[in-house]
């Protein structure tokens, strides 16, 4: 598989977009609690979301050794197109996916390509302090510090949040999309000049649908 995109994947992955209606109620964000008062949860590591991977899905493994992991009962789906620029690979057990694969639209992902993206909205999988998808925004950001949202209409609008203490730099937490009116934060007029958006302030009931994880191109770890 040849490596020519990864210099932007990354800004690609972390910004998004979506278009908020009538203006909504802002939740409180909580105080960050101490290590002390965190009591983690205990996530299995075949359900763990971490630097490293997504479950038994590692970055830097390759997509066969995967599949032997795995088995023969778990299916791979490719999804073309998935999102702009992006086709995966849904690995699928019991009927229901548990995460994807992604690699550059129009490129056929060989058993010997590198995993370097992955991405899952399975709330079966958590970080190791029971974040994951589907968990109340103001839930993570009383673990993870206070959330600052974003959405960059230069980059198809997809919308994530950042955290004071991000628990890895190659981790990112996606919100809503500016283009389905599904945007999590409360965000300034548009009116205004400039295609990046953010703000601290976002709706009551406002959730982490997606985590993603991906390393560079001779930057992922050995598997």
């Amino acid at each position: 598989m040849k490596k020519i995109w990864f210099s932007t994947i990354f800004y690609l992955l972390l910004m998004g977009c979506s278009q908020a209606s009538a203006p909504p109620t802002a939740a409180n964000s909580l105080p960050v609690k101490t290590p002390a008062e965190v009591k983690s949860p205990v996530v299995s590591a075949n359900n763990l979301i971490s630097a490293q991977g997504i479950g038994r899905a590692k970055l830097g493994m390759t997509l066969g050794k995967l599949k032997k992991i795995l088995g023969a009962k778990t299916e791979f789906q490719v999804k073309s197109p998935f999102i702009v620029d992006f086709d995966a690979v849904a690995v699928v057990q019991n009927n229901q996916v548990q995460f994807y694969i992604l690699y550059p639209a129009g490129i056929k992902l060989a058993d010997t390509a590198i995993i370097e993206v992955l991405k899952t909205d399975n709330s079966r999988y958590q970080t190791a302090q029971g974040v994951g998808p589907g968990t109340l925004l103001k839930d993570a950001a009383a673990v993870y510090g206070e959330a600052t949202l974003s959405y960059n209409l230069d980059n198809e609008g997809r919308e994530y949040v950042n955290f004071a203490n991000q628990p890895a730099d190659r981790m990112a937490f996606r919100l809503g999309s500016y283009g389905d009116q599904s945007l999590a934060g409360i965000y300034p007029s548009q009116s205004t000049q400039g295609s990046l958006y953010e703000t601290n302030e976002y709706k009551e009931g406002a959730k982490i649908i997606a985590i993603e994880i991906n390393c560079f191109p001779g930057n992922c770890p050995q598997h």
